[in-house]
């Protein structure tokens, strides 16, 4: 069978959703920019491109309308080059490049790009997931069907004794690793400088003013972080209809509301050699599971066996993991569960400290741990995640 290999990844910053730097840059706008930076960065002729695939979770405004058509427009890709949206919540990024790597797998293509954007900023209001449709068919069969998600975080604590202390010393791993990478630079060779124009309201004049920035860094982060700090937050959950207070997820133990895109670019492996392209990694296999949906948290410790049993690997074999960190008690149930040593689990941290653009993140995480895991000398590396609605995804990818 042919081989799939991913010679670049390019992402945005991530910019804080409503009042960071992309809160008023259109999703197509992102993803078009990450596009033509991959090709900008490996010289592909554009024309050779035969699909570009985005994923977002909330399919609507300017994220609708076949994301990844809009992608290769804004790109600047020729018009023979087809697009396709796809949607799986949090793995819809991870979704897009299995996809397309398969594809070359299959002889069907030998060029394609993939990847996630998401602009919670222009598609949602706020923090509430109102841009959701209740279908009261599947309510009555599952009535957590359509649980929120900072619920099911609450739940997986309890359910699993996940103690609110643990999930703070795991959320402050995160952020110091994350600013540690920072200051050595250890993103640079991902996040490719975006110009944008950022909305700024005042709130004592209710006037919106435009700013001029550029978009350079993960904005998210905050490196003074301190056990202290995280323990005097208070639970952000209330009046829920399982969960009526919230005893453990807070603004500093759970992912970050971001906007951002991210991609890779992918080929046939020798395709890469004939143009002379440094391959970063090869797409082997994934796994997806599901669960139920009130603990949607714990869907990798139902995908990821069943990719490692597909591939006859066990956890001891995988040199790197990036369990995407939707909440902390999700992810420690996770490490615990499976036994990943903290050493080898996204050891630059992860969503909670750099942040959360939902169907982006899986294509950030596969293009991170393909150019870390080139750093430290890695072979197997696993990129996986929980799902919103019961659900987890997991991928392998060898390191060239």
């Amino acid at each position: 069978m042919r081989k799939a290999a991913i010679v670049a990844t390019a992402r945005t910053g991530l910019a804080k959703s409503f009042r960071g730097s992309f809160n008023d840059t259109e999703a197509p706008a992102m993803a078009g920019h990450v596009v033509k930076s991959l090709i900008e960065k490996t010289g592909v002729d554009p024309k050779t491109v035969e699909d570009c695939i985005f994923g977002a979770a909330a399919q609507q405004g300017t994220q609708a309308y076949n994301l990844g058509r809009l992608a290769a427009i804004a790109g600047g890709l020729p018009d023979t080059v087809p697009g396709m949206a796809m949607e799986r919540q949090c793995s819809s990024g991870l979704m897009t490049i299995a996809t397309a790597a398969k594809s070359i797998m299959c002889d069907e293509i030998d060029v394609a790009i993939a990847g996630g954007v998401e602009s919670i900023s222009l598609t949602q209001n706020k923090h509430k997931n109102t841009y959701r449709s209740v279908s009261k068919t599947v309510e009555a069969i599952d009535p957590t069907a359509y649980i929120p998600m900072i619920e099911t975080g609450e739940i997986v604590a309890e359910r699993y004794n996940i103690s609110r202390e643990s999930q703070d010393e795991y959320a402050l791993i995160s952020q110091q690793r994350t600013a540690a990478a920072q200051e050595n630079g250890v993103f640079n060779d991902e996040i490719v400088p975006m110009p944008a124009v950022k909305a700024v309201f005042n709130k004592e004049t209710k006037e919106t003013t435009y700013e001029e920035v550029i978009v350079d860094r993960d904005e998210c982060n905050r490196p003074s972080t301190t056990m202290e700090s995280l323990q005097s937050l208070d639970p952000v959950w209330k009046d829920g209809k399982w969960v009526q207070q919230g005893k453990y997820v807070t603004a500093g133990n759970a992912s970050q509301l971001s906007d951002g895109a991210s991609a890779c670019l992918l080929m046939e492996a020798s395709k890469a050699k004939v143009m002379g392209l440094d391959v970063l990694g090869y797409y082997k296999g994934m796994a997806v599971a599901g669960c139920k949906s009130d603990e949607m948290g714990i869907g990798p410790v139902f995908a990821i066996p069943k990719l490692l049993e597909k591939h006859n690997l066990t956890v001891e074999d995988i040199d790197l993991w990036e369990i995407n960190e939707a909440f902390a008690s999700q992810v420690v149930y996770c490490q615990q569960k499976l036994n990943i040593p903290m050493d080898k689990l996204n050891v630059n941290g992860g969503a909670i400290s750099i942040g959360h653009p939902f169907g982006m993140s899986g294509a950030r995480m596969t293009g991170h741990i393909l150019l870390e895991g080139k750093r430290r000398g890695a072979k197997h590396v696993v990129v996986s995640m929980c799902i919103g609605g019961g659900m987890g995804a997991a991928a392998l990818f060898e390191i060239a």
